[in-house]
């Protein structure tokens, strides 16, 4: 059985669909640095400013972490310390997440814990309605607005 596991997602705050994440067995500056490097993909087809907003956890002051924003022009939003208020979108999302599909159930391996927050995260995604984007799901409402917009 496992008992610990460090999901480390990216969180769109335009319509809080989750871009991006990696999970791990233990905090590492790796798992960081690729979902980090698959940001800054995803953020080069955008037209506008874009911001990473992190607590204060080591990972999120590496240099390399830094370098990666500053070379690709990606700001930085760092939340003050000891203020939870600062990241509640994520804080938000993991809420969510738990009592959907974690609280109550035991996942026996890693593999399963994995395979169940990605098809979580689909879900989240792709059909899981949220009130504040007028019924749809936040691919929808991004896809909506992006054709609105072209």
């Amino acid at each position: 059985m496992i008992k610990k596991a460090y999901l480390d997602p990216y969180l769109d705050m335009f319509n809080g669909e989750i871009l991006t994440y990696q999970l791990s067995k233990r905090p590492n500056a790796k798992a960081k640095l690729d979902g980090l490097e698959e940001v800054v993909t995803i953020a080069k087809q955008w037209p506008y400013r874009t911001t990473v907003h992190t607590d204060q956890g080591w990972a999120y002051q590496m240099k390399a972490f830094s370098k990666k924003l500053k070379d690709n022009r990606i700001f930085q939003s760092m939340s003050r310390r000891g203020n939870c208020l600062d990241n509640s979108p994520m804080e938000n999302f993991f809420g969510i997440m738990k009592q959907e599909m974690y609280y109550g159930i035991v996942y026996e391996s890693f593999e399963a814990l994995e395979y169940a927050i990605k098809q979580y995260i689909d879900y989240y995604n792709n059909k899981r309605i949220k009130e504040k984007l007028t019924g749809m799901s936040p691919v929808e409402y991004r896809k909506q607005t992006s054709q609105l917009s072209a």
